[in-house]
């Protein structure tokens, strides 16, 4: 999952400027009213405190109002060079502090920083409204824009100029003054509405549940580092003597593999699906209802007939219907495959002498079963070899062969947590390229998933190249005593895939910001998709793949197993997978009538999902798209699944899984892609229009 913190000037013209001039006294003491004096200017995190955040930003609104002032009160007739690159290069200062304060907010936040997220939110809602509705502002962006084929422009200046353009016509330019109103309010309660529906599912994560053994019979069947992660968790929390289960993954998808008490792991999962849905001060209920109504008026405000048809607009899919019957040929197939692994585990249980019907907290504990019978597989096996610190290096080889980069681990850059690690990444003649930093394990004030980020976007300033300082995010196993972090493979990917992400942030290259590295949201999982296939190659596995104790290469015939289960358990992962997507669809397409679980209820029995696989994410606690950014957009990591199973099958085709051809052409896709509409940078890579059979053959869907 790619997060972008607040990144102003951005895609939804996240900045501001006020209509009435505020004077911010500065004190020089704050850090953000400086060049950092750190190593590349990163982040000074050694210096930062709360109280720096809200002058900052104050000050950048200020700072913000002055450039556009310039703007507009220019009596010259509106150029690309006085209006458009004018704009393009304001907002420093706002853009610098409210990056780093919500990614800290995301990653390291703490009750006072949440309590501050509350008092910045709004002023960042004021702020985009404020710039998407500058009449004069827009009056002169208009300008160039209806001339531009007239100005001698190059490709990348008019791609700028027509996106500004969309940019304010998208976000209300164009409507009435009392209209104009309407959306500013809309948009600062739903600002806070998304706010506060990831404060509760953090809330409901990390401090409202945990399963607590102090019956030693009930941990049967669990690994003993599994056991031993439980018990240091209950020391953590003042417990000794006891096992302690969260949900976060690390801790609950081990218990629900392995724990052969039934009622137990009915009672974690069930705790996981109810985030959000326990009637307590943190029930997010209430803000679905008000999030989807809010979102549905805004839509409409804006000339759209539902908040999807206005967020895919600027996607590749282009409308709902287009992305409705992709999801739905998916569907049948994985619907099908799953029903198969079902019945395949109900015969286990048979088997076995049980008199139950599988249900949904049954899955992964027969999962691992079947696996077992069929392969002579299961993940205690493997994670031996998936030590966290090899995997770090299995992801710097893969990037090194590919592109020739280098990862250098730097002591003398600050970070935010004494658990980030952070490394400068040069090309191999040991240029700059940029700072990658790496935070992996859960902690109660980080929020639950993983992610990549920025804390400093590419750019250029006076004609010199401004490096991306970004951030890679994860909750993964931590280690126990003497045992280190081992990896389930899902986490291997799960790496892979976010530093896909980091590498398309490195390599972006682009003289606007509005442009550079800005791609359609079912663009943007390609990047980091198209990584997690080198993981399990036996190339690369050879390479980091080693017991944690004996430094022993992953043994051929464990690969081998890898690779012949690789399909394994597909439906499942497709099916829960699809039944998310298109249950964020129907949220935002479908008019509500007031009962989220009778909405989500009718949206799953709709498409015939068997009560064995629950959603991927269930409504009160699906962040992607009520807190995080993917709203009418979870669907993308499918379609881009499409994208890199076609890409990847260039270099498998090539008989070279690291073929210099396709991996420089790549990264000129990395490093332009904002320079054109999705699919013609992609052409432009594969030469081709994508193909979905790759797809379906990888997952065993055909």
């Amino acid at each position: 999952m790619l997060k972008t913190g607040v990144s102003i000037i951005a895609v939804a013209l996240i900045l501001s400027s006020c209509n009435q001039k505020k004077e911010v006294k500065r004190d020089m003491t704050n850090p953000f009213f400086s060049e950092f004096k750190t190593p590349f200017q990163v982040p000074a995190f050694n210096e930062i405190k709360l109280e720096h955040f809200v002058p900052a930003i104050d000050a950048g609104i200020a700072d913000q109002l002055d450039e556009i002032k310039v703007i507009t009160d220019n009596k010259e007739e509106p150029t690309f060079e006085n209006t458009i690159q004018a704009f393009d290069q304001s907002g420093i200062l706002v853009s610098k502090t409210s990056l780093t304060f919500f990614n800290l907010n995301s990653a390291n936040t703490t009750d006072k920083m949440q309590a501050l997220a509350r008092e910045i939110t709004p002023k960042i809602s004021a702020h985009r409204d404020n710039i998407a509705l500058n009449k004069e502002l827009f009056k002169r962006v208009k300008s160039v824009y209806d001339r531009r084929n007239e100005l001698n422009l190059n490709a990348d200046q008019l791609r700028v100029v027509e996106k500004y353009y969309l940019d304010f016509a998208r976000n209300g330019a164009n409507l009435l003054e009392d209209k104009q109103a309407e959306l500013r309010k809309l948009n600062d309660e739903l600002s806070m509405l998304e706010l506060k529906f990831g404060e509760n599912n953090l809330a409901e994560t990390n401090k409202n549940f945990k399963l607590v053994i102090d019956n030693e019979a009930d941990l049967k069947g669990l690994p003993a580092e599994v056991v031993a992660a439980a018990a240091e968790q209950a020391k953590q929390d003042s417990m000794a003597g006891k096992w302690i289960f969260t949900l976060q993954k690390p801790s609950m998808i081990p218990f629900l593999q392995y724990a052969e008490n039934r009622e137990l792991r009915e009672k974690l999962y069930k705790g996981y699906l109810n985030r959000g849905n326990n009637g307590n001060a943190n029930d997010n209920k209430e803000s679905i209802s008000k999030l989807v109504k809010l979102r549905n008026e805004r839509a409409k405000l804006l000339g759209f007939a539902n908040h999807a048809a206005y967020i895919v607009d600027v996607n590749m899919a282009k409308t709902p219907e287009n992305i409705n019957e992709f999801l739905m040929k998916l569907w049948t197939p994985a619907l099908e495959r799953a029903k198969k692994e079902r019945d395949d585990m109900q015969a286990m249980i048979s088997k076995e002498g049980g008199k139950f019907k599988l249900e949904f907290w049954d899955w992964w504990f027969y999962a691992e079963k079947v696996r077992k019978a069929k392969y002579d597989l299961d993940e205690s096996q493997i994670k031996p070899y998936f030590k966290l610190d090899n995997v770090i290096e299995g992801f710097f080889y893969t990037a090194n062969k590919l592109y020739g980069i280098k990862f250098t681990k730097r002591t003398d850059i600050p970070v935010y947590n004494e658990e980030v690690s952070a490394y400068e990444v040069q090309e191999a003649d040991g240029k700059h390229i940029g700072v990658l930093y790496m935070d992996f394990h859960p902690r109660g004030g980080k929020s639950n998933g993983a992610w990549c980020t920025n804390f400093r976007d590419q750019m250029y300033k006076d004609g010199q190249m401004v490096t991306p300082v970004v951030s890679v995010v994860c909750n993964f196993t931590r280690p126990t005593g003497e045992t280190p972090a081992l990896l389930s493979f899902e986490e291997v990917t799960t790496l892979f895939h976010e530093a896909g992400h980091a590498l398309h942030a490195l390599f972006t290259d682009g003289p606007y910001r509005r442009i550079a590295g800005v791609v359609p949201n079912d663009f943007v999982e390609l990047p980091s998709q198209i990584m997690e296939n080198w993981a399990s190659e036996p190339e690369v596995l050879r390479v980091y793949a080693k017991h944690y104790k004996t430094g022993e290469i992953i043994p051929e015939a464990l690969v081998s197993k890898l690779e012949k289960s690789a399909q394994f358990n597909q439906g499942f992962e497709t099916v829960e997978y699809l039944a998310a997507s298109l249950l964020d669809m129907d949220w935002h397409t479908i008019d509500f009538g007031g009962d989220v679980e009778a909405f989500e209820k009718a949206s799953m029995d709709k498409i015939g999902l068997i009560s064995e696989i629950a959603p991927r994410y269930r409504s009160t606690y699906f962040t992607h798209i009520f807190s995080g950014g993917y709203a009418a957009g979870y669907y993308v990591y499918i379609w881009a699944a499409v994208l890199d199973a076609d890409a990847f099958d260039a270099f498998k085709q090539s008989g070279n899984i690291f073929n210099p051809e396709y991996a420089a052409k790549f990264r000129t896709l990395l490093t332009k892609s904002g320079s054109d509409e999705g699919m013609v940078v992609y052409k432009n890579f594969r030469g081709q229009e994508p193909s979905i059979e790759p797809l379906l053959k990888r997952r065993g869907l055909k």
